[in-house]
């Protein structure tokens, strides 16, 4: 008897229908239609969007609590602007994060997938880039408090510079060196 793969098949079959491999065409990707690569992206689009909606969320929540803290009254007129900006880039970044949703809500058997993805797609990258700013804001109020202004700019640009490189030059390189997007 022949050796079989993980899956059970034998080894050297052919792969199963709807398996990625080479399409008709010759080039290398999934064999599949165009409304099954716009359900695959927006599946994926939503499970994206899942991980950042609970992560600011939770984040939000917290910044929400700080005003009924005692030591917050004892922030100065810097840091309270800081605050104040910073809840309302979490807020505006979770809407971000759920306009997809609402807007399936209402396209909804309205066959405007295509759009609907683009929209996420867009909506996804703008909440990623406030959220990097978002963060850094963050490091500036705490650090500020912490140790003092002149280390807490240095520390926020410092966040803001490294998370532009891992969520945006970093793809950014590998996309460009992937070749165009389908």
């Amino acid at each position: 008897m022949g050796r079989a793969d993980s899956g059970g098949r034998p080894t050297g079959a052919v792969p199963a229908e709807g398996a990625p491999g080479p399409a008709p065409s010759g080039r290398v990707g999934r064999d599949e239609t165009e409304e099954e690569r716009l359900d695959r992206n927006w599946v994926e689009l939503l499970q994206e969007m899942r991980v950042m909606q609970v992560g600011v969320q939770i984040f939000t929540g917290f910044l929400l609590t700080l005003p009924f803290q005692p030591r917050f009254r004892n922030l100065d007129t810097f840091d309270v602007v800081v605050y104040l900006a910073i809840v309302a880039m979490s807020v505006l970044s979770m809407g971000l994060f759920v306009a997809p949703v609402s807007m399936h809500r209402i396209v909804f058997r309205r066959h405007r997938r295509p759009e609907l993805v683009a929209f996420g797609d867009r909506t996804a990258r703008l909440g990623i880039g406030l959220l990097a700013v978002l963060f850094s804001g963050a490091v500036l109020l705490v650090t500020d408090i912490v140790v003092g202004r002149v280390f807490a700019v240095i520390a926020a640009l410092v966040i803001l510079g490294a998370l532009t490189t891992l969520w945006f030059l970093i793809p950014h390189m590998v996309a460009r060196r992937s070749g165009p997007a389908d």
